[in-house]
């Protein structure tokens, strides 16, 4: 059940107003879950800013991370969108499930990449020490670490806008994880 509407252009401040035009000029439309947040003056800007700053967590990498947060929070919404922009950076629908539990076992970089994230998702910051050096040994550094991070507090905030308001999911529904054996 939505507990808040998604707010259509003429119900947000102009300064947002300006943001859809910008979000449906790029990506074809505005997406639920940022005309959400358009319900602040600030929020949909800052939260903009945030998740386009600069990262050496990029592509791939920020996918992995998006999903598994997503997958730990269980979050609907998030998991569809992360679902749909996981293919288009080149993962296949079996990839995208098995980085979901938090792994990604044809390559090692992410895969300590995604072990590290759902670790540190699942235990709110308390990263296990073996799985910080496993993801350095992997070849990721400091600044990696620190960039990985913020893209889990930035996941982590739509996680709990979608938790929140039940907002409806605009993009095709992500499959469900097999059932363990």
């Amino acid at each position: 059940m939505t507990r808040i509407n998604v707010p259509t252009r003429e119900e947000v401040s102009p300064a947002n107003q300006a943001i859809f035009d910008n979000l449906k000029s790029t990506l074809g439309m505005v997406p639920n879950l940022y005309a959400t947040l358009a319900h602040s003056e600030h929020a949909l800007g800052n939260y903009l800013a945030f998740q386009n700053g600069s990262s050496s967590i990029t592509g791939k990498a920020r996918e992995v991370v998006n999903l598994v947060v997503s997958q730990v929070n269980k979050c609907e919404y998030c998991l569809a969108a992360h679902t749909a922009l996981g293919k288009m950076n080149g993962f296949t629908d079996e990839q995208i499930l098995e980085i979901r539990v938090g792994s990604a076992s044809f390559d090692r970089k992410l895969d300590s990449l995604a072990r590290l994230t759902r670790n540190i998702a699942e235990n709110r910051g308390q990263a296990s020490p073996a799985l910080v050096d496993a993801f350095f040994a992997a070849g990721w550094n400091k600044a990696n670490l620190v960039d990985a991070i913020v893209v889990i507090g930035d996941k982590t905030v739509t996680n709990y806008l979608h938790a929140t308001t039940q907002v409806p999911v605009d993009f095709p529904a992500a499959p469900k994880l097999p059932m363990a054996s």
